[in-house]
């Protein structure tokens, strides 16, 4: 599949003309500047993407006629004199917006040929115009992110739409360097727009209005002629082309530094610094949809072998930015509502208040988690702050039944190779690791519980204990499908081994003496410790165990309360449909946790925030008549109204794709022969995965929902310290020579993994299919 993102190349500079409205005079100012940049390059194109009208009309053609040297070109022309996307109904052209970009690129990249040159490339309309798929041409261009000239409107009212046409592109992600117009004395709006857009740092001029039309078609092409040399000649005109050849420069010489002066400026996270170079950090220029916009050393070492080969690259973001974008980078409607809340909040305390976003979003997640339980909702500000406030909430709660004093010794229960973050309390969440065990103050305050886990190794699923349980467990065991794992009934052998197994070591660790405060558990996947798939069955007996154990002394009859310890799902990553369903620990192992955690794909990567999803039992803990008794924990921002403005727009559009049927092509092919019922289902193929898990240097492989894990054979053994997956991410990053786009991504030692955003499409996810593929070669 073809992926084109934004582009720059050192010696073609590229603009792009926007109109603040129809007939605001874009094709003149274009022939303007075809003409100022003429006196200064050899090369000038001009480009329409698309016209609508009579061929002897089109725009291309008023280039060519009128501005002599430069070469014109219309790559879609409609001969029906409307909006693009009624005449190209009548079209039997591919007009999809991916096809279009792609016919700019490629035009435009013919024109890189290693000399110096510009190209001005005029849209249609205005900047929210219709483009033939029915997207506005904001969106449409947006992944090229071209600089952009934006023609104001003379008019009357052209005040509020020039200004409004500047917001909808600033909005969007584009950079607009200049904005000018006709210098119309009647209503003086350059006076107006250039002082409004000098406030703004944004270059803006007025030139004088053409010459009126001649009843002779000689006289007035001489009569404008005449204009454009004058005009083009004009000082402001000069001194912009001057400034857009420095901009141009600029933008050049800054994307290439970065990399080096952020070695001198960033301290960056989860990274060994000795390692680290102005060769080894990507530069990131923009986003959109799936994909970066990359720069690196080595694509600035192709692009001076090569002038046609851009500085940026489009890299398919593999990490879905380390696990939160779920609907697309630039999203416009996110962007929009951001922008919205921005405007009617910007940020306001939450202490004794509410604003509607919150209160939206809150019930929302009560509504959608399935679970009875649940009951009130906590904000903070991510996801680490997030579990820090659920482990407080269920020790408490349990210290409060129990009759605990604040000096004794609570821990959790929880699960080896956990991680619910990287604050000094969530640390001590997790059995000692390389995320922890050298910081002075971790203790680690848990009991953590070793389990079997879901692979596919050569073609077939297994579930597989590890040495703690081989004794209790015996050999892998195998199935046909993902489904016959889910599918608990059918495992009571397993079942009742693991419950054996579970209550015997509750009970151990309560003679031992150990007072749990809580069970901590990531439901199904356990991420950053290396993406574990948590046989489900084994969680679930776990979590039953718990709750049919008579380790603290005090119970509840209460169907709603909590019963042996709170039950915490850690959902930062595994819920809110990262596995293909808006709840993990329901709609998976079946359970009602007493306490929710979710962030990440909260958002859709957009905002950081945080939800805390508790009890009423858990919250009634906390009730009394005394101030010291309450949860007596906040952020600054919690609350935040962008982000939960931004959070229940993201929710509503991906629950809109789970029941609008847009993941139904992902589903279908996972769903078993003959059965009526769906059940796991992975937006990567098992075609896919039982191929890849033939490759000699892979261990296993698993995928679940958009996630994708492919764990290699290291001969020192498995660890975050491993290096074993290191060259798989290397390659895919470098990619070929001849390749549009390449895959940037993160790993977990010897784990690569990868997964999709809940829009990335099918043919997307097969094109990355053959890379990866490729890549194990």
């Amino acid at each position: 599949m073809r992926q084109v993102g934004s582009v720059l190349w050192p010696r073609l500079r590229v603009l792009q003309v926007y109109g603040a409205n129809t007939g605001v005079g874009k094709t003149i100012f274009s022939s303007i500047l075809c003409r100022a940049f003429l006196k200064r390059f050899p090369k000038v194109h001009y480009l329409k993407p698309i016209s609508t009208g009579p061929q002897d009309e089109a725009d291309d053609r008023h280039l060519s006629t009128l501005s002599k040297n430069v070469r014109a070109k219309c790559l879609y022309q409609f001969a029906d004199p409307v909006s693009p996307h009624i005449a190209a109904r009548s079209s039997k052209e591919s007009t999809s917006n991916d096809d279009i970009r792609a016919a700019v690129h490629d035009e435009l990249r013919s024109y890189a040929n290693g000399e110096d040159g510009v190209a001005v490339v005029e849209t249609a309309g205005g900047v929210l115009s219709p483009a033939p798929s029915g997207s506005s041409q904001a969106d449409l261009y947006r992944p090229l992110r071209l600089p952009v000239f934006l023609v104001g409107d003379h008019q009357l009212g052209g005040i509020g739409t020039t200004i409004s046409a500047w917001e909808s592109l600033h909005i969007r992600g584009y950079d607009v360097q200049s904005v000018a117009l006709f210098a119309e004395s009647r209503y003086d709006n350059h006076s107006y727009l250039k002082d409004y857009f000098a406030e703004r740092d944004i270059h803006a001029f007025s030139v004088p209005p053409p010459p009126e039309r001649h009843s002779s078609n000689a006289e007035d092409a001489r009569a404008m002629q005449q204009y454009y040399e004058e005009i083009s000649a004009s000082s402001s005109v000069q001194s912009y082309a001057a400034k857009f050849v420095e901009d141009h420069a600029k933008r050049v010489d800054d994307l290439q530094a970065i990399s080096t002066e952020a070695v001198e400026a960033i301290w960056h996270p989860f990274m060994q610094h000795s390692e680290r170079s102005k060769d080894t950090i990507t530069t990131i220029d923009s986003a959109y949809g799936d994909y970066f916009a990359t720069h690196t050393t080595q694509q600035a070492a192709v692009t001076a072998q090569d002038p046609q080969a851009s500085l940026i690259r489009p890299a398919f973001d593999a990490s879905a930015s380390w696990w939160t974008q779920g609907l697309g980078h630039g999203n416009p409607h996110l962007a929009l509502t951001a922008a919205h809340a921005a405007g009617r909040y910007g940020h306001v305390m939450f202490a004794s208040a509410v604003h509607e976003p919150a209160l939206r979003l809150a019930q929302t997640l009560l509504a959608n988690m399935g679970n009875p339980r649940l009951s009130k909702v906590f904000y903070t500000d991510n996801g680490s702050a997030g579990m820090e406030v659920a482990v407080k909430m269920g020790i408490r709660a349990a210290a409060a039944r129990n009759g605990w004093s604040a000096d004794e010794d609570i821990v959790i229960l929880g699960l080896k190779g956990s991680y619910h973050g990287d604050t000094m309390g969530t640390m001590d969440c997790s059995e000692p690791s390389i995320y922890n065990k050298k910081e002075p103050w971790y203790t680690g305050r848990g009991q953590w519980l070793d389990f079997p886990q879901v692979k596919m190794r050569k073609s077939r699923w297994i579930v597989e204990a590890p040495e703690e349980l081989e004794g209790v467990f015996g050999e892998a065991r195998t199935f046909d499908s993902l489904d016959d794992i889910f599918d608990f009934e059918k495992r009571k052998v397993d079942s009742d081994m693991y419950r054996a197994y579970c209550d015997a070591r509750l009970a151990d660790l309560e003679k031992k003496g150990s007072k749990f405060g809580a069970l901590v558990i990531e439901p199904i996947l356990l991420g950053a410790g290396g993406m574990m798939f948590a046989d489900p069955l084994f969680q679930r007996c776990l979590v039953d165990s718990v709750r049919g154990s008579s380790h603290n002394a005090q119970t509840s009859t209460d169907d709603l309360n909590w019963t042996g310890m709170p039950v915490i799902c850690d959902e930062i990553f595994t819920g809110l449909y990262r596995l293909g369903r808006f709840s993990a620990s329901k709609s998976f192992l079946g359970i009602d946790a007493d306490i929710v955690a979710n962030a990440k794909l909260l958002t859709g990567g957009v905002l950081p925030l945080c939800t805390t999803t508790a009890s009423q039992a858990i919250f009634d803990a906390f009730v009394s008549d005394n101030k010291t008794d309450a949860l007596l924990h906040g952020h600054s921002y919690t609350a935040h109204p962008v982000g939960c403005s931004v959070a229940n727009e993201s929710l509503k559009k991906t629950m809109k794709l789970d029941r609008g049927g847009a993941w139904d092509r992902f589903k279908q092919p996972w769903r078993a022969s003959g059965s009526e019922t769906l059940g796991a289902w992975s937006m990567w193929s098992e075609a896919f995965i039982k191929a890849v898990s033939q490759r000699s240097q892979v261990e296993s492989v698993f995928a679940l929902g958009s996630v994708l894990a492919i764990s290699l054979k290291d001969p020192d053994g498995k660890s975050y310290a491993s290096k074993a997956a290191y060259e798989m991410r290397d390659k895919l990053l470098a990619g070929g020579p001849d390749e549009e786009w390449v895959i940037h991504s993160r790993v977990l030692g010897n784990v690569w993994y990868a997964m999709a955003a809940m829009t990335t499409t099918k043919e997307t996810i097969e094109s990355l299919e053959e890379k990866i593929y490729a890549a194990l070669e």
